[in-house]
């Protein structure tokens, strides 16, 4: 069974970086079942032999890029893409249905994701668009989320 949260599994999945073509950032790898699961019409997706990658800056466009530089942007997604919004609907666990809305009102929550990720419950690897584990994506601190979101 895949654990997309333990560290050995996590080095596995994502060994190498590269950089985003539109940002030029190092960006992790993402498999083409996680792309599969966002992009829109993913039937008609050219998905090619080569790796792709997530760009998690929020301020770039691009969300997935091949190793030839072709990019899959924001608006080709049917899923929002937390790491690239900043309103309070932004989601922070795909598995479980969390916004940053919902951590500000119950901070208890994420021990609620956390549990039930131990407990084998997620689906981080296709749920969420970087596939990689949604406890990554929440603040350390949720009062400091709050503060900076007034």
């Amino acid at each position: 069974m895949f654990d997309c949260c333990t560290a050995s599994d996590c080095k596995a999945t994502n060994p190498k970086k590269h950089r985003c073509p539109a940002s030029g950032i190092e960006c992790s790898e993402v498999s083409a079942k996680t792309i599969a699961h966002h992009i829109q019409k993913s039937w008609a997706w050219d998905n090619k032999d080569q790796r792709y990658f997530f760009c998690e800056d929020p301020n770039c466009d691009v969300v997935y890029f091949g190793e030839d530089e072709s990019v899959i942007l924001k608006s080709q997604l049917r899923t929002k893409v937390g790491l690239k919004e900043a309103g309070e609907d932004a989601p922070l666990c795909y598995c479980f249905g969390v916004s940053k809305a919902d951590l500000m009102s119950n901070p208890g929550i994420k021990n609620f994701v956390a549990t039930e990720t131990k407990r084998g419950l997620c689906s981080c690897e296709t749920s969420n668009p970087s596939g990689r584990c949604c406890l990554k994506d929440f603040p350390r601190n949720p009062d400091t989320e709050k503060q900076e979101s007034v």
